[in-house]
């Protein structure tokens, strides 16, 4: 029983040890190569702009050799531009009218008549221009482990577009993730 239960913590144990290591290696990275992304037309652009922050951020070499590399970023990315429409009416409506009349072939004819009307009609439709950018990246070794991966999307920043600003927010998580794991190590 206790072998048994034994056993049991080491296989649970086993994978986070093994996905510390792998996460290690960030540090021993000196050269990436950015593949392709898979998605739509945008994915190209998206590509260039991480190349771009990642190059910035100065933590490695990248290359655009992928034989020389020692780790692969890869990954899926899409920006959309769509129009987000809402309609709406709202009415308001109220009529009435009272009239009386009589009519002899004697006497003259007298009617009374009244008549009311009120109407309100509001409606609204807006079309708003919406700007949504989206990649999920990860760095993998020669060995084909991922090391690393993140999910990021934006509707865009104050200054830069949803594109410019996923890049930068990818670039941002490797850097706090590196960091960490860097800070772990002293």
């Amino acid at each position: 029983m206790i072998k048994h239960l034994l056993l049991l913590v080491l296989l649970w144990s086993a994978p986070v040890h093994a996905q510390d290591d792998l996460s290690k290696q960030l540090l021993s990275i000196k050269r990436i190569y950015v593949e392709r992304l898979t998605g739509g037309e945008t994915a190209a652009q998206m590509r260039d702009l991480i190349i771009a922050s990642l190059h910035g951020a100065k933590l490695y070499v990248l290359t655009e050799n992928p034989e020389r590399a020692d780790a692969v970023v890869r990954g899926a990315a899409e920006d959309l531009i769509y129009t987000d429409q809402f309609q709406s009416s709202d009415s308001v409506d109220l009529r009435g009218g009272i009239g009386t009349g009589s009519r002899s072939t004697r006497t003259a004819s007298g009617a009374r008549s009244l008549s009311v009307g009120v109407g309100d009609k509001d409606s609204v439709d807006i079309h708003e221009r919406k700007h949504e950018a989206l990649a999920t990246v990860r760095l993998v070794n020669k060995e084909g482990d991922v090391i690393w991966s993140t999910t990021q999307e934006s509707s865009g920043a104050k200054f830069r577009g949803a594109s410019a600003d996923v890049a930068d927010k990818i670039t941002k998580q490797l850097e706090a993730d590196y960091d960490r794991i860097r800070a772990g190590q002293r």
